[in-house]
C-alpha cells in the first residue's frame, strides 16, 4: 500500500489524492493536514471530486475518511458514487468511511447571540474518531451557512471552521458553489482562508461540453498553473497534466514494416521507425484507411497490440470494408490484439478526446495507435485548439514509444501538400495519397513527402486496391509525365505494338540474314569444290613436272658419267684415240 504522505522537513507534506493526473500537477497531492477548497458551478464535479479523494485514500493509502453532506442524502450519495465504480456501503461496513448527512435549518441551528458551530465540530470529531479518519470532506459550505443572514457572523464562523480543521490536522476538502464568473465562492472569503484552492469549470462551447480544472493557489508549494481538461467516467476523475508533456521522449532506431512490401522499399527497404508519428493525408477515397489497415494487420501479425480510434466509421464497417481488399481484421479483435474506440467527435469536447486517448492507452498498452481521421476533430473545436490537442497527443504517444498513424483529409480544391489539421510539421513521416485525373479517369497515387532520419523515395507511385490488398505499381513515365490508369494501359499498348513491330522487323532481317548466310555457305561449298578440283589439277601438274624433272636429271647425270668415262680412257691411251678415230 502506498503512503499518502511524503515526509520532508524542507517541503510541505502532502496527501496523495489518487486522482489520475492531479497528483502530478500538484506536485504530490493536496496539503496534508490543511483545508483545500474545491469551487465550481452546478454539475462541475465537486462532490465526485470529494468522494474519489476519500475512496482512493481509504483503498490505496490506508487513510480512512469522513464524508459530511449538507445537501444529498446518504442513499442518493451511495447511488451516485456507484456510477464511478465506488461501493460506499462496503467501505462503510469495513469502517474505512463514515458517511453523515446533516440537514441544516433554522430550527436546528438558530442564530442567538454569538452563533457558533460547536455542535458541528463535535459531530465531525465523533465521526473522525469512529473510523480513525485522516481525511474529511464537507459538501457544500453554502448549505451550511445558507440560513445565516448576518455576514459578520458568517465570515467569523467560516474562519473558525477552517482554523479548527487545520488545528485537528485533518486533510480536508471543502466544496463551494460558484454562482458568478468573477468570484470563486458565494461569500468571497473561503478562498482566502484555504491553503489550496481548486477551481472546477464545466463549460459549453458551440453545444460541446468541456470540463476544466485549475489550481488557483497552493500555499507553500509549486504547482501547475494552466487549465487542465478532466473527465468523469465509470473509473472516476482523470486529469490531463498538459504541462508535464515535454520533448524528452526516446527515439528508438528499430524499424517496423508498413505491411506493404513495396512501400517499405520506398522507405529504405525497412519501413518506419518504431515510436514515430506518421501522417497519411489525401482526398476522400484516396485510400488512407486502407494503408492504415495494412499497418495494423502487419503489427497484429507481429503479435503487437493496436488501438484504433475511428471518428467516421463503425468498427464493423471498417472490418467489412477491409475484407474487400483481402485484410481480415476480425481475428485480431477476437484475439485481443486489436481494439476499436469508435465515436463521433461531437460526443465530447476536444480535451475529452485527449483524455480518452490517455485512458485507453494506459489500460490497453498498445504498440500502435491509429487516429482516423484527425480532421473530424475540427467539427468540435478551432484549428488552433485541435493542433494544440494533437501536439500533446503526439508527445504523449512518443513518451510511450507508441507508433502512431494519423489520417487527415485534404480538400480537393486546396493544396495537396497541406493537411487541413495543420499538423504535418509534428509528424516524422508524411505520406500523401491523391487521385490523379487522366483522360476522364481517376486513379490513385502515393508519394513520400518526408520521412525524418531515413532514405526515402521521391517518386510518385500509382497503386491499386485489389482483392489481395494494396499493390504499388512501377513508375511509368510517358511523354507528358507520370501516366496512370487507362492512359498508362493505352501507352503500354502502343509501346507494346511498337515493340512488336520492331521485333517483327528484326525477325525479318534475321530471316534475310539467314538466307544470305545459306547462299553464302552454298557459294562457299561450290567455290570449295572448284578450288579442290583446281587444286587437284595443279597438284597433278606439279607431280608430272616433278617426274619430268627427275627424268631430265637422270639423263643429264648419265651424260655426265659418259663424258667422264671417255675422258678417262683418253688419258690412259695417249694417241690411241687418234687411231681409233681412223
Amino acid at each position: 500500500m502506498k503512503k499518502a504522505r511524503q515526509p520532508n522537513s524542507k517541503t510541505l507534506q502532502k496527501a496523495l489524492t489518487g486522482i489520475q493526473g492531479l497528483d502530478e500537477i500538484t506536485g504530490g497531492g493536496l496539503p496534508s493536514g490543511r483545508p483545500t477548497l474545491v469551487s465550481g458551478g452546478a454539475g462541475s464535479g465537486k462532490t465526485m471530486f470529494g468522494l474519489e479523494f476519500l475512496v482512493r485514500g481509504a483503498t490505496q493509502y490506508g487513510e480512512h475518511g469522513v464524508f459530511m453532506s449538507f445537501e444529498e442524502t446518504i442513499p442518493d450519495l451511495t447511488k451516485n458514487a456507484a456510477s464511478l465504480g465506488f461501493d460506499l456501503n462496503e467501505l462503510v461496513a469495513d469502517k474505512k468511511l463514515f458517511l453523515d448527512h446533516v440537514h441544516i435549518s433554522r430550527s436546528e441551528i438558530a442564530e442567538t447571540g454569538e452563533y457558533d458551530l460547536d455542535g458541528l465540530f463535535i459531530r465531525i470529531a465523533d465521526a473522525v474518531q469512529r473510523v480513525g479518519a485522516k481525511r474529511v470532506v464537507l459538501d457544500t459550505i453554502e448549505a451550511l451557512f445558507a440560513e445565516l443572514p448576518n455576514p459578520g457572523i458568517l465570515r467569523a464562523e467560516i474562519r473558525r471552521l477552517f482554523g479548527w480543521l487545520k488545528e485537528k490536522g485533518l486533510t480536508t476538502v471543502i466544496t463551494a458553489e460558484r454562482d458568478r464568473p468573477d468570484k470563486l465562492t458565494r461569500h468571497g472569503i473561503e478562498e482566502f482562508v484555504s491553503d489550496c484552492v481548486i477551481l472546477l469549470d464545466h463549460r459549453i462551447l458551440e453545444e460541446i461540453s468541456t470540463r476544466r480544472l485549475r489550481i488557483v493557489k497552493y500555499r507553500g508549494s509549486t504547482h501547475g498553473t494552466n487549465e487542465y481538461p478532466f473527465l468523469i467516467d465509470e473509473q472516476g476523475i482523470s486529469v490531463l497534466p498538459i504541462s508535464s508533456l515535454g520533448l524528452d521522449h526516446p527515439a528508438p532506431a528499430i524499424r517496423i514494416s508498413t505491411g506493404i512490401a513495396r512501400l517499405d522499399g520506398m522507405l529504405g527497404g525497412k519501413g518506419f521507425y518504431r515510436g514515430s508519428s506518421i501522417l497519411l493525408s489525401g482526398t476522400s477515397g484516396a485510400g488512407k484507411t486502407s494503408v492504415a489497415a495494412h499497418f495494423v494487420d502487419a503489427a497484429c501479425r507481429r503479435g503487437e497490440r493496436c488501438l484504433y480510434f475511428a471518428f467516421e466509421e463503425s468498427p464493423r464497417q471498417i472490418v467489412r470494408n477491409m475484407r474487400s481488399i483481402g485484410i481480415d481484421l476480425e481475428p485480431w479483435v477476437g484475439k485481443g490484439l486489436l481494439q476499436f474506440q469508435a465515436a463521433r467527435p461531437t460526443y465530447g469536447g476536444i480535451e475529452q478526446h485527449l483524455l480518452v486517448t490517455h485512458k485507453c492507452v494506459s489500460s490497453f498498452k498498445p504498440s500502435v495507435v491509429v487516429v482516423d481521421p484527425i480532421t473530424n476533430l475540427l467539427m468540435v473545436s478551432t484549428l488552433h485548439e485541435v493542433r494544440s490537442m494533437l501536439t500533446r497527443m503526439v508527445d504523449f504517444l512518443k513518451t510511450q514509444q507508441i507508433t502512431a498513424i494519423f489520417t487527415s483529409l485534404t480538400a480537393g480544391s486546396g493544396s495537396l501538400e497541406a493537411s487541413e489539421a495543420d499538423v504535418s510539421s509534428l509528424m516524422d513521416s508524411w505520406l500523401q495519397l491523391k487521385s490523379i485525373e487522366v483522360g476522364g479517369e481517376l486513379n490513385r497515387a502515393l508519394y513520400v513527402l518526408k520521412s525524418r532520419g531515413m532514405e526515402h523515395s521521391n517518386q510518385i507511385r500509382e497503386f491499386l486496391l485489389t482483392n489481395d490488398g494494396l499493390r504499388l505499381l512501377d513508375v511509368y513515365l510517358g511523354p507528358e509525365g507520370v501516366l496512370t490508369g487507362a492512359a498508362r494501359v493505352s501507352q503500354e499498348g502502343r509501346e507494346k505494338a511498337a515493340g512488336t513491330f520492331r521485333r517483327q522487323q528484326m525477325e525479318g532481317r534475321g530471316r534475310e540474314l539467314d538466307r544470305k548466310r545459306q547462299i553464302f555457305e552454298a557459294r562457299m561449298v561450290a567455290l570449295r569444290a572448284e578450288f579442290e578440283v583446281e587444286e587437284e589439277t595443279i597438284q597433278q601438274s606439279i607431280s608430272e613436272s616433278k617426274l619430268l624433272d627427275e627424268e631430265l636429271l637422270q639423263d643429264r647425270g648419265q651424260m655426265v658419267r659418259s663424258r667422264e668415262a671417255d675422258a678417262s680412257a683418253y688419258t690412259k691411251e695417249g694417241s690411241a684415240p687418234v687411231a681409233r678415230r681412223r
